[in-house]
């Protein structure tokens, strides 16, 4: 069964509307993972407009699924921040400055060398790595010479393509599936995955390890309840 890991960005972001601690963060996590989520995943940034760098000390400490911690490795913050706290899973993303959200993988055939520095970096801490791709052969195949452990699926372009013809919009991400299969590496997903399109998604990707989801799953928790929201995506991985 492919893992889900519950993105809490927009629960941060909402408390940050207002200042104080509603909601809370830390309970929110809590019940996440008394809903049945498997893992916690959080993406801090430079200007803390969601996650705060003291949200992931507080979240290391009462996380007992899989923490999982995104963000930009170019950020020498981000770095520290991550060896700090030795979550289970660091997944490197190449955002910008000021990004609202990530929007492309990296390129790893012009970032190979530094790709592999930085992934030795965290893999001598004990944490495995997976990096942010395309669903573009050549992107995957250049992965596997980085030395991370996993890539994940940037999944924008599916969900956006699903709607108007599922077939076409997953075959790119079947094929890069099977290459990063036969040269070894895990296989993350997130971007974009929802209700509507995560079942077709998990039940056509070989070897899907695990999928990451926030800004659909918190919208859907406002209609459905967080814990039957969590159930309900669950649902689509089994």
């Amino acid at each position: 069964m492919t893992r889900l890991s519950v993105n809490i960005n927009k629960i941060a972001t909402l408390r940050n509307s207002r200042g104080g601690n509603n909601p809370d963060l830390v309970q929110v996590a809590k019940d996440c993972e008394r809903f049945g989520a498997q893992g916690i995943t959080v993406h801090p940034r430079p200007d803390e407009r969601h996650i705060r760098y003291q949200d992931v000390f507080d979240l290391k400490k009462i996380v007992t699924t899989e923490f999982n911690i995104e963000g930009n490795c170019q950020e020498q913050k981000f770095i520290d921040l991550v060896l700090a706290n030795s979550p289970e899973q660091v997944t490197l993303v190449p955002d910008i400055l000021g990004q609202i959200t990530s929007n492309h993988g990296w390129d790893t055939i012009t970032h190979q060398q530094y790709l592999k520095e930085m992934i030795r970096v965290f893999k001598d801490a004990g944490i495995r790595v997976s990096i942010f791709v395309d669903p573009v052969a050549e992107m995957v195949e250049a992965a596997a010479t980085t030395g991370t452990d996993r890539i994940e699926l940037y999944t924008e372009a599916y969900a956006h393509h699903y709607p108007q013809n599922k077939e076409a919009a997953i075959a790119p991400y079947v094929k890069t599936a099977e290459i990063a299969q036969k040269v070894g590496l895990g296989i993350n997903a997130g971007h974009d995955l929802d209700l509507q399109n995560l079942k077709y998604f998990a039940e056509n990707i070989p070897g899907l390890d695990e999928v990451s989801i926030g800004h659909a799953l918190i919208c859907d928790a406002l209609y459905y309840g967080l814990e039957n929201t969590i159930q309900m995506y669950l649902r689509q991985l089994v």
